[in-house]
C-alpha cells in the first residue's frame, strides 16, 4: 500500500459500490475500504497523526464527482 491524499480517500469512501469498516482500540482507529472482497484503502488515526494509504491500482476505483 502506498501513501494517498484525503481527497482521494473521501473519493473511495463516498461511493456507494464500496463498503468500509471500523476498527478502535485504544488511541488508533482504523478505517478500511472495500471493493467486493478486496482491501483497497485504509486510514490509520494514532493519537493525531492520520495516514491515508491504497493499493497501487486505486486509481481504477475513483469515480467522478464533477
Amino acid at each position: 500500500m502506498k501513501l494517498i491524499m484525503r481527497s482521494e480517500f473521501d473519493n473511495l469512501r463516498l461511493n456507494d459500490q464500496h463498503a468500509f469498516d471500523v476498527d478502535r482500540n485504544g488511541d488508533k482507529q482504523v478505517v478500511k475500504i472495500y471493493a467486493g472482497n478486496k482491501l483497497i484503502a485504509k486510514k490509520v488515526t494514532h493519537k493525531k497523526s492520520i495516514r491515508y494509504f491504497a493499493v497501487k491500482e486505486y486509481k481504477d476505483y475513483l469515480v467522478d464527482l464533477s
